[in-house]
């Protein structure tokens, strides 16, 4: 557990008291350092990050995000940067150059080895969404036809080139994947079995496959990597599960973000600056002020009923809020039914009418309860109109929030970048449309 009686990291950087800043880096396990690193700013972090020893400072770099990555490099010396960008993995080294000038990335690839230059430029030619731009083409790969002890001596020879040894492809002379094996049934088998009598058929993703679907491959498989391939089954690279959980992480906070009507900033929040998080979140801001100027219309059109039974308006906030949460609640379901794949385009009919059965009944809880309460405060005709239009606001907002993801799925529109804002403002719309006509046909306006 750690000390809580310690000055933190920040203080310490403040203080400029370097041995002691030194001292406290190798004391931290490295995902607390991470996180200590992820908590200063830019110049506090480009101090404590000198302060780290050789082999660990690029550890470290790997696992920042590629936003402070970029930052962190404007902070140290040329040849330092140097250094640091040939040391990366190729997938690594392309995440952190999409980041930088354009200028400042060619530079940096023109002083690499020949052989990381190569490998790097062949990330970097895939999509950016793709698994491409996250694999690893730093792969050990056993030929077929192989016995078992000369795979070991070949996986003894080649470790320390590959990134991981756990799970080997076996390839035809083609480079075309026909299986793999594990370093486990290799250490357990007889030396001189043909490595293809003990490979398993391949879970192998193409190279242009979109990377959060080749991520969730790795973790619904248990796999520890899984062969990258092009379209003719070619071995290209492996996707690492690590890099498979960074990306489904990574995407999952996106996820949420884009959900909530803002941009996603790509770096951690305290790193974030304040400029920054008004930047991701005015966008969609000012898009709803503009789309609200329709639920001020519905009020403008509706004022007749309103001037004559201004008991009505005490109920709006009540009525609009629930469609709005009711309708967030379906969308957010759908969604993530959808990043799950439990729930495809195909299915809208079936998934419209579980979603307006759900309204009903929750509009119909709804409405009991508030009954009694608005009875008392405002009458028995004022009541039954809210229980009316909270059952049928409820469940156009149900379904309204089941079906519109779906149908930007279908659009090619991220579903949590739309679904939120434009839910909001249709039951906004549609709840006092249905309000005022409900009103209107129990209380004879």
């Amino acid at each position: 557990m750690e000390r809580t009686d310690e000055p933190d990291l920040a203080a310490l950087v403040r203080q400029e008291d370097l041995r002691a800043v030194r001292e406290r880096l190798l004391e931290l396990d490295l995902p607390v350092l991470l996180d200590e690193l992820e908590r200063l700013d830019a110049r506090a972090r480009a101090v404590a990050y000198r302060m780290l020893p050789r082999a660990a400072s690029v550890r470290v770099f790997e696992l920042l995000a590629p936003a402070l990555q970029s930052e962190l490099l404007t902070q140290l010396r040329s040849q330092d940067v140097g250094l640091l960008v040939a040391e990366l993995d190729p997938d690594d080294r392309a995440s952190l150059l999409d980041e930088l000038p354009t200028s400042v990335a060619r530079e940096l690839l023109t002083g690499l080895e020949p052989d990381e230059r190569r490998m790097t430029l062949a990330v970097l030619g895939y999509p950016p969404e793709s698994v491409g731009r996250r694999m690893t083409p730093e792969v050990l790969s056993l030929p077929l036809g192989i016995t078992v002890a000369d795979a070991l001596v070949q996986v003894r020879e080649g470790a320390d080139a590959a990134e991981t040894i756990y799970m080997l492809p076996v390839v035809d002379p083609g480079r075309v994947v026909v299986g793999v094996v594990s370093l486990r049934r290799l250490l357990v088998t007889d030396p001189e079995t043909v490595v293809d009598a003990v490979m398993s058929a391949p879970i192998t993703v193409t190279a242009t496959l979109d990377q959060e679907v080749a991520a969730r491959s790795v973790r619904d498989h248990g796999a520890l990597a899984v062969p990258v391939v092009d379209a003719e089954d070619r071995l290209l690279g492996v996707l690492t599960v690590d890099d498979a959980m960074r990306i489904l992480e990574l995407e999952e906070s996106e996820d949420v973000a884009r959900s909530g009507g803002t941009v996603p900033t790509g770096r951690p929040y305290l790193s974030t600056s304040v400029w920054r998080l008004v930047r991701s979140r005015v966008a969609w801001l000012l898009i709803l002020i503009v789309a609200a100027a329709l639920t001020v219309n519905v009020l403008d059109y509706f004022e007749d009923t309103l001037a004559r039974v201004v008991t009505l308006a005490l109920f709006v906030p009540l009525l609009i809020g629930t469609g709005g949460n009711v309708g967030a609640q379906s969308a957010t379901t759908v969604i993530r039914a959808l990043a799950l794949d439990e729930v495809r385009t195909r299915d809208v009919g079936r998934v419209l009418v579980r979603e307006v059965a759900v309204g009903v009944l929750l509009g119909g809880a709804l409405a009991l309860l508030a009954f009694l309460p608005s009875a008392w405060l405002a009458g028995v005709d004022i009541a039954v109109v809210l229980a009316i239009s909270l059952v049928a606001v409820c469940t156009l907002a149900a379904g309204a929030g089941g079906v519109i993801p779906i149908v930007a799925r279908r659009l090619g529109v991220d579903p949590a970048v739309i679904s939120a804002p434009f839910i909001t403002t249709f039951v906004d719309a549609t709840g006092l449309v249905v309000y005022f006509l409900v009103a209107g046909l129990v209380l004879g306006l």
